[in-house]
């Protein structure tokens, strides 16, 4: 199984970005009841859960990010998305998106890189 994210890149302050991560190898219905979420980590700093969703589709997020970013799933597509809105310099991260299975088990994808200036 891979997570391939994509979607990064750089904003003005305020501005939107959607990340993506998709993830192949693995079956429908396997994707369907992990959970997934998206963390951030800035040098010097420890990865941070951003957002995560269920296999319910139910969400959690962080606080500093609440009212901005939408994490959604299409089960189909087997993607998991972000949605950011309202960008903030210190949104400024590499984004990692993570798949949790019922187990625990984790798969990492790669980084992608959300710059925003001021």
């Amino acid at each position: 199984v891979q997570l391939q994210a994509s979607g990064g890149g750089s904003v003005q302050a305020g501005g939107s970005l959607r990340l993506s991560c998709r993830a192949s190898g693995i079956i429908l219905s396997t994707f369907n009841i992990n959970a997934y979420g998206w963390y951030r980590q800035t040098p010097g700093k420890e990865r941070e859960l951003v957002a995560s969703i269920s296999s319910s589709r139910a969400t959690n997020y962080l606080e500093s990010v609440k009212g901005r970013f939408t994490i959604s799933k299409d089960n189909a597509k087997k993607t998991v998305y972000l949605q950011m809105n309202s960008l903030k310099p210190e949104d400024t991260a590499v984004y990692y998106c993570n798949q949790r299975s019922p187990v625990g088990d984790q798969i990492w994808g790669q980084g992608t890189q959300v710059t925003v200036s001021s």
